[in-house]
């Protein structure tokens, strides 16, 4: 079903001034979430106190600011397809509270 919703819905419109940024940052996650986790059992280090990846919690807000709701959703679904949808769940949760990002 995702390849028919991609295929018709290929996501928001990114600016061209961004579009090299947001594929920064998609590359970027997925390294996260391969090398670290999006989340953490113990604050410290690279999590913040609510045991959240603090870089991938500033990219999402970054994302936010770019193009809200839309484009995090479209940069998950990018993320997604790398990573499956464990880890998937861990950035929806590290992204909580940002732009009104409910996991």
């Amino acid at each position: 079903m995702d390849f028919f919703r991609n295929l018709f819905n290929p996501g928001p419109a990114i600016p061209r001034e961004h579009k090299a940024e947001v594929d920064q940052f998609i590359g970027e996650l997925i390294q996260i979430g391969k090398k670290d986790d999006f989340l953490a059992e113990h604050p410290g280090g690279l999590f913040n106190g609510q045991c959240h990846n603090i870089r991938a919690r500033a990219i999402g807000r970054r994302l936010n600011e770019i193009g809200g709701l839309a484009l995090m959703e479209f940069v998950r679904d990018r993320v997604r397809k790398k990573l499956g949808i464990n880890l998937t769940a861990h950035l929806e949760y590290a992204w909580n509270d940002i732009g009104g990002w409910v996991p």
